[in-house]
């Protein structure tokens, strides 16, 4: 009776919450277990991976998911995409790329911080639009821990931004991010469909957290003189050590990105794509594969499989299909509130929990409301008029909140947790709510700017 209290107020609805009573008591039990490591984990009390680790052996021994089940609910898409992107930079960063890069673009802004931070974010933002988020903020955190170094800027804020911009960048295309992948291709939607509803409202974003962030920080980012003289002195061919392997490296790497653009054609997910580039890139640059493969973040990888594994019994418990049939109960009827409570929703969520179990769970639950707005707006028989004017908007809808609400917290988006171990491994240690402190504000004023742009758009 609580449970039909608390989501639905009637008793039919409260069993399709619980299912049955041994049912209710394993999903509180999973909610309490992952409400606890969540908070080890903010705390930092306990390393991260030991947290979630813990937490999701816990799950499996109190009976709230089976071990198969569980493991089945890793992305070992993403997990591969981490490995594979890690291993190739490792062997790019022995040619000395990454120091010309952040020579010559502080040669070129002459040292000038505000510049730097600017292009920096400016172009994480635009390549996370054709690349996966993840991929970016490997390839450019490297850089910008260099170009902090030489340049004497704070390096935690600025890779705190990097991380946001990423995945602000990484909601505006199809490809950008994943949730955006799970929308397209359960509902049909193109990477056009994407481009022409949500790339103008990201521009929006991107534009006004700029601002924010430059005008918050620029206290902070005037450079010394002595570093700009040092700038000028500096020779970036120099940072070059090993020219042919650079070159071979370069090749591959650009073979591995045709793939990742090409990824929907052949059929093939961007994490084999990475971890078979990885390979080739050893092979033909004669670097020893053990040795990269001591530099990958395994801490990383191991929290991701925990973090996944706790999330996905909280799916096969059916608690995101609870939550999300709660908010949609909440609107009583109405469009323009229930596309709100998704977008506000989906982001306050997705700040907590990974986005991508959420947007699956989510997926059938809009569907299913469809028709139901279709009949009260009196266009049941045109499926042309209920996909332009329902279907779509509130899809709209999960997608900004899902891919926005990733820059609330340190977890809630992978780029997140990868921008933080690659500054932890550089010494330059980022805490939960130091993440927070930045990411959160700016989530809700970019999931504002979202409010307004989907009211005027597909309501007004």
């Amino acid at each position: 009776m609580f449970a039909s209290n608390l989501f639905f107020g009637a008793a039919e609805a409260a069993s399709e919450l619980a299912g049955s009573a041994a049912g209710s008591t394993h999903m509180w039990i999973g909610v309490a277990i992952f409400a606890a490591a969540y908070l080890f984990i903010a705390s930092e009390k306990v390393d991260k991976t030991i947290a979630a680790m813990l937490g999701a052996g816990l799950m499996i021994a109190l009976g709230v998911a089976g071990f198969n089940d569980m493991l089945g609910k890793i992305d070992l898409n993403v997990l591969g995409l981490l490995i594979g992107m890690m291993v190739i930079v490792n062997i790019m960063a022995t040619t000395g790329v990454f120091e010309y890069l952040a020579v010559k673009i502080a040669r070129q802004t002459k040292g000038n911080g505000v510049l730097v931070v600017m292009e920096f974010l400016l172009a994480t933002a635009f390549i996370s639009a054709f690349m996966d988020n993840v991929t970016t903020v490997i390839l450019m955190a490297p850089v910008t821990i260099l170009i902090t170094q030489l340049l004497r800027l704070p390096t935690v804020p600025i890779l705190i931004m990097e991380a946001i911009f990423s995945n602000i960048g990484g909601t505006a295309t199809l490809i950008g991010d994943p949730p955006n992948i799970l929308i397209g291709a359960s509902c049909n939607l193109s990477f056009n469909d994407f481009l022409i509803n949500l790339t103008p409202v990201v521009l929006i974003v991107m534009a006004v957290t700029l601002g924010v962030v430059l005008l918050q920080m620029r206290k902070n980012l005037r450079t010394a003189p002595s570093a700009v003289a040092q700038v000028r002195l500096t020779e970036p061919k120099l940072a070059i050590l090993e020219p042919a392997r650079l070159s071979r490296s370069m090749w591959v790497f650009a073979f591995v990105l045709l793939g990742f653009f090409t990824s929907r054609l052949t059929g093939l997910e961007p994490g084999i794509i990475a971890i078979c580039g990885a390979f080739v890139m050893a092979l033909v640059c004669k670097i020893e594969l053990s040795h990269m493969l001591e530099k990958v973040e395994w801490n990383t990888i191991l929290f991701f499989s925990g973090l996944f594994m706790m999330v996905g019994a909280l799916e096969i418990d059916g608690v995101f299909n609870s939550l999300g049939q709660w908010m949609i109960h909440m609107t009583d009827g109405n469009f323009a509130l229930t596309m709100m409570i998704i977008l506000w929703g989906s982001a306050i969520l997705s700040a907590v929990i990974d986005n991508i179990p959420l947007v699956i769970s989510m997926i059938p639950l809009i569907q299913s409301i469809v028709p139901i707005f279709a009949g009260q707006m009196g266009i049941a028989g045109s499926e042309e008029l209920i996909t332009a004017q329902i279907r779509e908007p509130l899809f709209w809808a999960l997608a900004l909140g899902a891919c926005l609400g990733g820059n609330g917290t340190l977890i809630g988006a992978s780029a997140n947790v990868v921008v933080c171990q690659i500054a932890r491994k550089n010494r330059y240690p980022v805490t939960f709510w130091q993440f927070t402190r930045y990411g959160f504000p700016l989530m809700i004023l970019s999931v504002a700017i979202c409010s307004v742009y989907l009211y005027f758009r597909y309501i007004f």
